[in-house]
């Protein structure tokens, strides 16, 4: 395998990034870079990144664009690769970000938004249905989801419900064969341990500095590093937490202006969570445009960087797949919740019915989403 250089890693993943719409579908463009053109992974190793990235909280496209750094040119490696595929979708999103909060009030920009609201029900709707297509084997994992969106829909917090689910998996499924592999992990030089360390130490460092220069800055970053935390099953998982916290519990916007920003999200390079820059700048301009998004996906790159080495032991942990599958379950009730928060903010009529449902329709032809998000625009200039 060729050991790339750093530049050549950012360089190879800011291009990618400038293109990388679809979330999780970008990580078959990953593929054939790193494994089929610049042969830095072999096919195996390759897929077993994809399939950590699956089971730990965060983004799925940017860590597995974080593993393949690792891999190729260990931590560092992993840094330049996550920045480098992550920044064309916050330049995009902050420049958006900016002119929503300048031109948001004007009457065009209002009947754009008025049908991309309507498209982000459809988007929500289409992500509960695929979420749960592919997480539910049997009544177990129904019920838990039933569960779950009625816990959330009495006012218990996410986070409390994914704890209570995890426990919930790891009773219910704990027996469920699973596919159990070698039990050894890989020999670890003990300098990969003092890098991360360093690593944390200067994260430690700037959250400490944030204390200092503006304490609501740093309550943003702790915030966002939590809903990370818990953002399991890629990047859709965190709307959930972000609707909990930052619309239901501080506040900070209504439910429409949060609409908005998922659509942003939308026609915009990269996952969805890049939502947290367009919540950062609205909140406190382009210093919290910056804190949000580099916090928001801070943990899950340090989990890639941290369990990459003990894979193996994890993945065959009969106690931790169960876990993670209670998880999965439980964030197809909660995005069920947010799918009618969402809906209820719209003011519905035909028009808008139809445009629904024809997004919804696009979505499930697997119509890709940036398409489906700017002929809805289209349309809304027209209609509304």
């Amino acid at each position: 395998m060729r050991s790339p250089s750093l530049s050549k890693l950012f360089l190879s993943f800011l291009r990618l990034g400038m293109t990388a719409f679809g979330g999780p579908a970008t990580i078959a463009f990953i593929k054939d870079m790193a494994v089929n053109r610049r042969n830095w992974l072999d096919e195996k190793s390759f897929k077993d990144g994809v399939a950590l990235c699956q089971i730990i909280p965060g983004a799925t496209a940017m860590q597995t664009a974080a593993y393949v750094g690792l891999r190729a040119n260990g931590i560092r490696g992993a840094l330049v690769s996550f920045i480098g595929f992550g920044l064309p979708a916050f330049i995009l999103m902050l420049i958006l970000s900016a002119l929503y909060d300048r031109y948001h009030a004007v009457p065009g920009i209002i009947s754009l938004f008025n049908g991309l609201q309507v498209a982000v029900v459809a988007i929500v709707v289409n992500a509960t249905y695929s979420f749960g297509r592919s997480t539910f084997k049997n009544y177990k994992d129904v019920l838990i989801a039933i569960a779950s969106g009625i816990l959330f829909w009495t006012g218990i917090s996410p986070f409390i419900v994914i704890i209570v689910t995890a426990c919930a998996g790891a009773l219910f499924f704990r027996n469920v064969n699973t596919e159990l592999l070698s039990n050894k992990t890989e020999s670890i030089d003990h300098t990969f341990f003092i890098k991360l360390l360093l690593v944390m130490l200067i994260l430690l460092s700037l959250l400490i500095a944030l204390y200092f220069v503006d304490l609501e800055l740093l309550r943003l970053a702790l915030l966002m590093m939590k809903i990370d935390l818990f953002a399991f099953g890629g990047g859709f998982g965190s709307v959930p937490l972000m609707l909990h916290e930052i619309v239901n519990i501080r506040g900070w916007m209504d439910s429409k202006t949060f609409m908005d920003g998922i659509a942003l999200g939308q026609v915009t390079p990269g996952p969805i969570v890049i939502t947290s820059t367009f919540v950062g700048y609205m909140l406190y301009g382009l210093p919290g445009a910056m804190v949000a998004s580099a916090a928001i996906f801070t943990p899950s790159l340090f989990l890639v960087i941290l369990v990459t080495p003990f894979f193996d032991n994890l993945r065959a942990s009969a106690y931790f797949t169960a876990a993670t599958r209670g998880v999965l379950a439980s964030f197809v009730g909660l995005l069920f919740f947010v799918a009618v928060k969402f809906g209820v903010a719209v003011p519905w009529d035909i028009v808008r019915v139809a445009l629904a449902v024809a997004s919804f329709a696009a979505l499930m032809k697997k119509v890709d989403i940036l398409y489906v998000v700017l002929i809805a625009m289209f349309i809304s200039i027209f209609i509304f």
